[in-house]
């Protein structure tokens, strides 16, 4: 398959799958502590996880409850192109376009209400481990199996002392998202883990910062922090897999 095919073959991919997110994104954009969301705002009930957020017995534009479907899969095809054009044919990149999707779904659900739903986070590092001991099995692979286990220990313990030294700055989700990118992360060596976690700090200054500057938050203000770590660790993955 050419470069320019697998492109775009990821792209179709992430636009397919980015666009079945909307219907999980709102179910699991609750408050901490509260159950998952079962009706659309008219109280009608939401059938399933995957799918549009729009109920059928709502009138337009009522009928439209959560994130937009369009713009999830735009996001996640880009991301997915992305990363088949800094991994390319090498057989990781299928447990990339698996994982990013997700990422993509936690990113949107940290942004509406802070958390990061343990039964997406806890999974997901689960499966990074997994599907890269299986792509250790193919040839032609470009990662090591045991520096992402370590990597995902190594992220994990020091987002859980970030956390211990200041839990009002971070929440415990994060710490758990670190197990997977320090997984991803882990797969193209430590300087790749570095890279990753310093961009995701910067990310997240940098919108702090501009959060300040424009009074729409104090220094003291807790932001949600997923999604800096997952496009941290979206630049090491890039950076990591087109260095490999």
């Amino acid at each position: 398959m050419s470069d320019a095919l697998l492109v775009v073959t990821a792209a179709l991919w992430g636009a397919a799958a980015g666009a079945l997110l909307p219907r999980a994104a709102y179910r699991f954009s609750v408050p901490p502590e509260e159950q998952w969301r079962e009706n659309c705002p008219g109280g009608h009930l939401v059938a399933g996880w995957v799918g549009r957020a729009r109920c059928a017995r709502c009138p337009w534009p009522q009928s439209s409850y959560g994130p937009s479907g369009l713009q999830l899969a735009t996001v996640t095809a880009l991301v997915c192109a992305a990363l088949a054009a800094a991994t390319g044919t090498r057989p990781e990149l299928g447990v990339w376009l698996l994982l990013a999707p997700l990422a993509v779904l936690l990113a949107v659900v940290d942004l509406r209400v802070q958390r990061l739903p343990d039964v997406v986070t806890l999974p997901l590092a689960g499966a990074a481990l997994g599907l890269l001991a299986l792509v250790t099995l193919v040839p032609e692979h470009s990662g090591d199996w045991l520096t992402a286990l370590l990597g995902t220990f190594a992220l994990g313990a020091g987002y859980f002392v970030l956390w211990l030294v200041n839990p009002g700055a971070m929440g415990f989700g994060d710490v758990k998202l670190a197990l997977a990118t320090g997984a991803a992360l882990g797969w193209y060596g430590w300087p790749t883990v570095m890279l990753g976690t310093f961009a995701g700090f910067l990310f997240g200054a940098l919108y702090g910062g501009a959060l300040v500057v424009v009074r729409r938050a104090g220094r003291k203000t807790m932001i949600p922090f997923g999604p800096f770590l997952i496009a941290g660790a979206f630049v090491g993955l890039l950076i990591g897999a087109y260095t490999a």
